[in-house]
């Protein structure tokens, strides 16, 4: 089969072209896994070509991790006017559906070995901690005693929220409704028992 011709784009359209092909790549394979030869292949440009736009391999992996990750970090952030339990909801909902819809992607990259790669590790951090300063700020939107531990607390809900969403049943049409009222319940009561944790009698 022939190789596609390159399509003529401005540098920064192209950059963005061969993020994207990157980003969708690592459905797939892992970040070591990801080939830049079968990325240019697949823009129909060549390798040397690729590096004219990236300094490097690791660039590139960073530009495509990073674009992930933010993607992840917008879905997530909701309208700042809106009320306290809108806004978390917003938040929730966001996160629900960016995990589900990239499943593939947020597996190998965030959750993944790709996630504690060398080269990304930074990035991926900061993405948990963002989406961990959210689930703080809604705790306090909400009118929650505030706690030292609230951070600890916030990603642990984190943790439990994505492995909710990742196993959750897909069946039936009121899922995606279960799920969110599953994350929004578990969010009060672990963020909300701060200050007065429940324990068994006895």
């Amino acid at each position: 089969m022939p190789e596609k011709r390159p399509v003529r784009l401005s540098p920064d359209e192209r950059r963005a072209q061969l993020v994207a092909i990157g980003v969708d790549m690592l459905a797939d394979c892992s970040l070591d896994e990801l080939s830049t030869d079968d990325v240019a292949r697949r823009a129909g440009i060549s390798r040397g070509l690729l590096f004219h736009y990236f300094d490097s391999k690791r660039d590139f992996y960073r530009c495509v991790v990073r674009q992930e990750c933010d993607d992840f970090a917008a879905a997530t952030e909701p309208d700042p006017s809106l009320e306290p339990v809108p806004w978390l909801r917003a938040f929730i909902a966001g996160f629900a559906a960016y995990v589900t819809e990239h499943r593939k992607v947020y597996l190998a990259l965030v959750r993944g070995a790709s996630g504690s790669h060398p080269a990304v590790e930074d990035i991926v951090e900061s993405t948990r901690a963002t989406l961990a300063r959210r689930a703080e700020e809604g705790q306090r939107r909400l009118g929650m005693p505030d706690s030292p531990r609230l951070l600890a607390a916030a990603r642990a809900w984190m943790a439990f929220a994505e492995e909710a969403v990742i196993s959750w049943p897909p069946d039936g049409p009121d899922a995606p409704a279960e799920l969110g009222a599953f994350l929004e319940s578990s969010f009060i009561r672990l963020l909300g028992a701060l200050d007065r944790p429940a324990v068994l009698p006895g």
